[in-house]
């Protein structure tokens, strides 16, 4: 019997039950609306049939597990079914990067607080059903969990991919019979072999998703929202297996909700974006947020005329109008991640230009490999993750010193930023590449922030925050936080935890290696003054990390608070992140520092260049990959 998971804890909860079904894909079609503080819109998720269940179908388990150990009873009257909407396709564009406007106008039916089931689990976790109901004569419809809160759902329905036209292509069915189990297989057909297409077709791939999120629905899904889920179901359907594998979801966010924060930037204007928040963007779309959902997205913002939408995406987006006073922006990844990592930004944003001398200054700007790497990048094997679209076997990204990117802030600090950032991104960028090699990612934005950030800076995918408060503090305040967060996205995001307990596996590796890249990309430095910046940075960090171990809880110091259990899961996927949801917890930097001298002493051990070529190793090995500490 699995143990039921307590949401009044400081463990955060992770209830999807990713061993059944797991998201391959996603598409966000989004409006902002800063008068009522609410993104709204749909999104479609495309599923695979999840580990444990294959693996129990084929060994003739065939039926659903509990989630949770025990039956379910959930009465009928407990579930959404809102009346029937007609939901016509929308216009399909030959462009790979439409994403049309559609299913938008629906009536909210929701109660006060936005929810769209008749009884709402105000218990949250500790009664959630299982992933089975009991209806259908005693028969055990699955029930699919995703992650989800401080969202207003309003319908769920089942996609129809085959009405797409020319989807014929990724099925082999010769011809279809007029039954409905057979077009309800043959949907499910299309989507897996629409999600595992080859690297190469990845083009067509986000055109066919596109597509099909554009496809009608073929019935509404009957779903209820706790406190930490979202449960779906269609009655009748008794195994992953069968479940729809393409659903589409109605959805606001709400004013308080925690995965997104609604301010004015430095300047006096609206603006929002996710903050690192840790529920993560639960509260922003439903998902599937364990780590192990490794997902590729796209997404299509629509907002008022004057703002710039940022986000993680591998293209530069550039707004589309689509009427007057309304712009659209798209962004998509080809390169599978948490939903975790996904990040946007919505506010008055300026871009800081380059000045035509500093451009020319920062293309001559070249930094030679130690000889140890020479040939490092000529002679990789092939790689180890999933198959998706990866830099590491093109020949042009390897050589790639430096990625596009760009920087954005609110128009007041535009100055400082041309001043100190600007300058810095180039050298900082070059001497990551010098000293762990490609790029996981093939651009960058950096956006400075609101005041009403936390931290000091956040890496995600394509795009880094950075606090205003790093500007006044010269080149080397700035500088060492702008190395932190680029060395994010080789620990932490192309490299990432399998636990997230194990956060010390990205800070620990980010902190040692901005003293790394810093030492790097201050080239007019000598060896000495170098080694004695280390120096003095590795006190004051010792100074702090006696300081909180002596002044915070025991449990809170360990870097693997789960010990043996660590990267264990239950039956259904289910999980917590333990203590992810403690207040102290945020503001501690045990994990970052323990992490640093753990590092720092095996480096000392082996010898820095020695450690540093094994670095470069393990990148390449598990790039694009979930790990543990051992």
């Amino acid at each position: 019997m699995e143990t039921q998971l307590d949401p009044m804890t400081d463990d955060l909860p992770l209830m999807a039950n990713t061993s059944y079904m797991l998201v391959k894909h996603y598409i966000l079609d989004l409006d902002v609306d800063f008068k009522s503080k609410v993104i709204e819109g749909i999104i479609v998720l495309f599923f695979e049939t999840g580990s444990r269940y294959r693996k129990n179908s084929s060994t003739g388990k065939g039926s659903c597990q509990s989630q949770f150990g025990e039956t379910c009873k959930m009465r009928a009257s407990e579930l959404c079914h809102t009346p029937v909407t007609n939901v016509s396709a929308c216009s399909s564009k030959t462009e790979y990067n439409d994403i049309a406007v559609c299913g938008k106008g629906e009536e909210d039916t929701s109660d006060k607080n936005g929810n769209h089931s008749n009884e709402e689990q105000a218990s949250g976790i500790s009664s959630s059903k299982d992933c089975c109901d009991t209806e259908n004569h005693g028969n055990k419809d699955f029930l699919l969990v995703l992650d989800c809160c401080d969202l207003s759902v309003l319908k769920v329905e089942e996609v129809d991919v085959a009405a797409v036209s020319g989807i014929e292509k990724f099925t082999r069915s010769a011809e279809l019979t007029d039954v409905s189990k057979e077009l309800e297989n043959l949907r499910n057909q299309i989507v897996h072999e629409l999600v595992t297409l080859p690297a190469d077709r990845w083009k067509e791939q986000l055109y066919y998703f596109t597509r099909c999120s554009q496809a009608p629905g073929c019935g509404e899904l009957l779903f209820t929202t706790g406190t930490w889920s979202l449960e779906i179901r269609k009655s009748g359907i008794q195994t992953p297996t069968d479940f729809p594998h393409a659903i589409r979801i109605w959805y606001k966010t709400k004013p308080e909700g925690r995965s997104v924060t609604w301010t004015t930037d430095q300047s006096g204007r609206p603006c929002v974006y996710t903050m690192g928040s840790p529920i993560n963007n639960r509260a922003l779309f439903p998902c599937q947020e364990p780590p192990i959902a490794l997902s590729t997205w796209q997404a299509s913002v629509r907002t008022a005329a004057g703002f710039v939408v940022l986000m993680s995406g591998e293209n530069s987006a550039e707004p589309v109008q689509l009427r007057e006073g309304i712009l659209s922006w798209y962004y998509y990844v080809t390169m599978p991640m948490p939903a975790s990592t996904f990040t946007i930004a919505v506010g008055c944003w300026q871009e800081v230009k380059q000045q035509s001398f500093t451009a020319a200054i920062q293309t001559n700007i070249e930094f030679s490999l130690p000889s140890s790497q020479a040939d490092f990048r000529w002679h990789e094997e092939i790689c180890g993750h999933v198959e998706y679209p990866c830099r590491f076997q093109n020949p042009a990204a390897r050589l790639q010193a430096v990625i596009p990117y760009r920087v954005f802030a609110p128009w007041c600090l535009v100055e400082h930023c041309e001043e100190c950032l600007l300058q810095l991104i180039p050298q900082c960028l070059s001497a990551a590449y010098t000293t762990l090699g490609t790029h996981p990612f093939s651009r960058l934005d950096v956006l400075i922030v609101p005041s009403n950030f936390s931290s000091l800076g956040m890496a995600s995918p394509h795009i880094i925050f950075l606090s205003q408060s790093v500007l006044p503090g010269g080149s080397h305040l700035c500088g060492t936080r702008l190395c932190h967060e680029i060395a994010h996205a080789w620990f932490g995001l192309a490299i990432g935890a399998r636990d997230w307990t194990e956060e010390w596996i990205s800070e620990g590796f980010a902190t040692f290696l901005e003293d790394i890249f810093w030492a790097r990309a201050q080239q007019q430095l000598s060896h000495d003054e170098v080694r004695g910046q280390r120096e003095l940075k590795a006190l004051l960090r010792w100074r702090r990390l006696r300081d909180e171990v002596q002044n915070s809880e025991e449990e809170l110091q360990v870097l693997r608070p789960k010990k043996e259990s660590t990267g264990e899961l239950s039956e259904s996927g289910a999980s917590v992140v333990k203590h992810g949801l403690k207040a102290e917890k945020i503001f501690m930097q045990v994990h970052y520092l323990k992490g640093y001298f753990l590092l720092r002493s095996l480096a000392r051990t082996i010898g820095e260049a020695s450690y540093l070529a094994s670095l470069r190793k393990f990148v390449h090995r598990f790039h694009g990959q979930l790990v543990l500490s051992q």
